[in-house]
């Protein structure tokens, strides 16, 4: 077999890093460049005689090619050199999957092994160091996609697996084709594409129409998300003490006008994004007032997000629940939620000496501390209570922030964030697209309240009932549906990831110990002969 020259493999990998990324919101539509990708990165690191070396290679080359274009918003007020040194490091994620792949592709099946190498170092690197960079996961490319109904039985983790073999599969039987042109080859091929790429289709189809196994109707909600705006882009939006929560509360009063004079129904439930109150009620007097007449004119209980210092130094990022049903608003909040996920180099700064070396900005960094407890808030509204599990902003990334709010009973999800500090990037789209991937992983609807952009309505099938556009005031509402139970993914949790990565490392271990032939290709048992090994390089 020809040697393939690494300047051959570097532009076919940055080109598969490349369709992955453009795979991802705000693109819509090309979902299916993500199996397409990962099948030309397959193919880049099977080609020709590829050592592990040259895998991890063409691994951090996809990685550039797809982290940097996706990333850029990490740097927008800050400068370009965070935003290329964290799309470096994950670029060295890849190249450590590279590495791994090579490895564990020296045994039979290797498209299997490409594809559990491919969701372990996602599950790795959504882990550590800082407690992981989830962002760009492969499913969350799939908001328009068909396989995005199977996020609801295998889980995030599942779907990247089967993107992944899908992929890999199909390149595999279409090299097997290529070098084995007989009629039975040629037919057993076939067969195998066709299952490799029709089957998780056509069990994603099915999904789609059946809804959410495993989970029940339990009514329905009026629902409505207030997006304020902030009086200014960049890290500043909230300088001017109490901009932020002036703008919420001034739209919520809109929304009660709105109401007494019959041009809306009266909601349930309003719902205001992370930091809606920028001068939190807890110490500030005015906001608390502010706050009551909002929930008092409105008439339901309000939720929003707010910053609440700590007695022992630091704050909690919190969700407040002001107001019961009828419009009574007490003096102190009905319910309280501290966010449990902070996010490193935003809501607090890890080796904070070390990183003001090289950022100005370091020292803008907040010092959050994660909060404990349930992950539930229960609204008392008018029509009955209301369960809504919270997941604020950053912490919808992770698998285990909605999972745990459906464990304990959540009937509806709310994802209040605040993108204002990201400008009209596509941050916003890409955050979205994750709320609707946990709509369908947990079977629930999903109501995303931003300060800024973007706020949506979301089905538990993942689609948008409605949404905003960025930088402008605005109130969603509609009805929402509520429901109980736990899909597959749920109830699983995160057993079938940790299966990935256990049958993944002992793969490793055992093609590491030369029970496989040195052919990286042959997929055959056993140490190869002299004589062998002198054919193979021959070839």
């Amino acid at each position: 077999m020809t040697a393939v020259r690494w300047w051959q493999r570097v532009p076919v990998a940055a080109a598969a890093g490349g369709l992955m990324y453009a795979s991802f919101p705000p693109l819509h539509h090309v979902w299916w460049l993500a199996p397409v990708s990962l099948g030309l990165l397959y193919a880049v690191m099977t080609v020709g005689r590829p050592s592990v070396k040259s895998c991890a290679g063409s691994g951090f080359v996809f990685g550039l090619a797809f982290f940097v274009p996706l990333l850029p918003w990490i740097g927008e007020y800050v400068g370009p050199l965070p935003w290329l040194a964290l799309a470096a490091v994950m670029a060295g994620y890849l190249a450590l999957f590279g590495a791994l792949a090579a490895v564990t592709m020296r045994l039979r099946a290797r498209p299997l092994w490409f594809a559990l190498s491919w969701v372990t170092v996602e599950a790795v690197r959504s882990a550590f160091p800082f407690g992981g960079f989830p962002w760009g996961r492969t499913a969350f490319s799939q908001v328009d996609g068909w396989y995005l109904p199977l996020t609801s039985v295998i889980g995030v983790p599942g779907v990247a697996f089967v993107i992944a073999l899908t992929g890999a599969s199909a390149v595999e039987v279409i090299g097997r084709l290529l070098h084995r042109p007989t009629r039975t080859a040629r037919s057993a091929g076939a067969a195998l594409a066709i299952a490799a790429v029709v089957v998780p289709l056509a069990a994603g189809a099915a999904l789609s129409r059946i809804g959410s196994p495993l989970t029940s109707p339990a009514g329905t909600s009026d629902i409505a998300a207030v997006q304020g705006n902030v009086p200014r882009l960049g890290l500043d939006f909230d300088t001017q003490r109490r901009a932020v929560l002036d703008n919420h509360v001034r739209e919520t009063l809109g929304l009660a006008a709105e109401i007494d004079s019959g041009r809306r129904s009266r909601p349930d439930l309003v719902l205001w994004p992370e930091n809606a109150a920028d001068a939190p009620p807890t110490v500030y007097r005015d906001s608390a007032e502010s706050i009551r007449a909002a929930v008092t004119a409105v008439g339901a209980p309000v939720a929003f997000g707010t910053w609440i210092p700590l007695d022992g130094g630091g704050t909690t990022n919190t969700v407040l629940l002001w107001g019961e049903h009828g419009g009574f608003a007490d003096d102190q909040p009905s319910g309280r939620y501290d966010k449990h996920i902070v996010q490193p180099f935003g809501e607090y700064l890890p080796w904070r000496s070390f990183f003001r070396i090289f950022s100005s900005y370091a020292d803008r960094a907040g010092d959050f501390r994660p909060g404990t407890g349930p992950a539930v808030l229960t609204a008392h509204t008018r029509h009955g209570d209301v369960v809504m599990g919270v997941s604020t902003c950053w912490e919808v990334a992770f698998d285990r922030a909605p999972a745990q709010s459906v464990r304990e009973g959540a009937q509806i999800l709310f994802v209040p964030t605040n993108n204002a500090t990201f400008g009209k990037t596509d941050m916003t789209y890409q955050q979205l697209a994750m709320s609707q991937v946990r709509a369908v992983e947990t079977g629930r609807s999903v109501v995303v309240a931003a300060t800024s952009g973007v706020s949506a309505l979301i089905a538990p099938d993942g689609s948008l009932i409605a949404e905003s556009e960025i930088f402008t005031p605005d109130v969603l509402q509609a009805r929402m549906e509520l429901r109980s139970g736990q899909t597959l993914a749920v109830r699983l949790g995160p057993w079938p990831q940790r299966l990935a990565i256990l049958a993944t490392v002992v793969a490793f271990l055992y093609a590491l110990r030369g029970r496989i032939s040195l052919d990286v290709f042959a997929g055959r048992r056993g140490p190869a002969t002299k004589k062998e090994h002198d054919g193979q390089q021959a070839t």
